[in-house]
């Protein structure tokens, strides 16, 4: 190491920096070289906390449900959004809390919001094997409560992402969410007077004046539009807005991603999800305060297009599985045709 050129004495008991030489020998152990693919010399910056993927694994976690986030992930999307002590963070699709517990652990402040009542509650029909109904006690609260952040929980109620409840102006440090995407979550939303103007019409049996629903499609084109169009209001500038964006990998591309003025696209990265489907993590950060030219500008823009691709998600999720049955039973024809000559 005499062509480093370090100075001073070497302290083994008590360094001020440490180096680290690392030797890369490949991938395959039934076939390493002699010599090392790689050698990576640097100073050691800090260790990694992959101990909390098994210490908040879902699989011990007091309430889960169908879509809970697996805890490597939700960590993830926590140190993309940077979440620090006394951070506010807010998930609008809270479900059952998986990213404000992730949060939580780095000392930030939680809160979120839900349209599924019995979530939020806690209350209704268990998701775990064996177990036919939630206990008394299983809620996010609880969930803060056994990780020892319960001082950090602020609250998560009952609310429509579409209608959003909060006052004007800058709220949140971070918004960190997954919205469904309508395979194991339906995507829904409250109907309205307004809405039900293009509802379905009410049985003819219905005595009523009108008929306002109960519920209504929420379409994933109109779930990001909304959740950028509320990061760019409710965020400080400088906070990051964090989410998945389901996409169909045959027909992906770029302009895909939503945009919006106020935010600064910063990562966009895929987890594959099968052959067909992946879903990006899009990390954006908000440059400045909203004006009304930027309203403008949403309108005009051809990357601010309605997105409508992203309503289809679903039925070329399903229609990929379909395919592959079609394929394998093809192939099992074929084999026992083959057989039969």
């Amino acid at each position: 190491m005499e062509y480093l050129s370090f100075e001073g004495r070497v302290n083994l008991r008590n360094p001020k920096h440490i180096f680290c030489l690392l030797e890369d020998y490949g991938t395959d152990p039934n076939n390493i070289p002699d010599e090392p693919l790689y050698i990576y010399f640097g100073r050691w910056i800090a260790d990694g906390q992959r101990e909390l993927i098994r210490s908040h694994s879902v699989k011990n976690r007091h309430f889960i449900g169908n879509t809970s986030m697996d805890a490597g992930l939700s960590f993830i999307m926590a140190n993309h959004a940077r979440v620090k002590a006394h951070d506010l963070v807010y998930d609008p699709f809270v479900g059952t809390g998986s990213l404000l517990v992730a949060c939580s652990h780095f000392g930030a402040y939680v809160c979120g919001t839900d349209i599924d009542y019995n979530t939020i509650h806690g209350i209704g029909k268990a998701s775990r094997k064996n177990q036919k109904w939630r206990g008394p006690d299983e809620n996010i609260r609880a969930n803060l409560r056994q990780y020892g952040s319960e001082k950090l929980y602020v609250d998560v109620l009952v609310s429509d992402a579409s209608k959003p409840i909060w006052r004007d102006g800058v709220l949140f440090d971070t918004i960190i969410t997954d919205p469904p995407y309508g395979i194991r979550e339906s995507t829904r939303r409250t109907g309205s007077q307004k809405d039900s103007v293009n509802s379905v019409k009410p049985s003819e049996d219905y005595v009523g004046d009108s008929h306002v629903p109960v519920s209504m499609a929420y379409h994933l084109s109109d779930i990001f539009t909304d959740l950028l169009n509320f990061s760019a209001l409710h965020l400080v500038i400088g906070g990051r807005l964090v989410y998945w964006l389901p996409i169909y990998r045959p027909e992906y591309c770029e302009e895909m991603v939503p945009l919006n003025a106020c935010l600064r696209l910063v990562s966009n990265c895929e987890q594959t999800l099968s052959s067909h489907t992946s879903r990006r993590l899009i990390t954006m950060e908000k440059i400045k305060e909203p004006e009304e030219t930027d309203a403008l500008a949403h309108l005009s823009d051809h990357h601010f297009s309605p997105y409508q691709g992203h309503n289809a998600f679903r039925e070329k999720y399903f229609s990929g599985i379909s395919k592959r049955t079609l394929t394998g039973k093809e192939e099992t024809n074929k084999m026992a045709a083959n057989g039969r000559e």
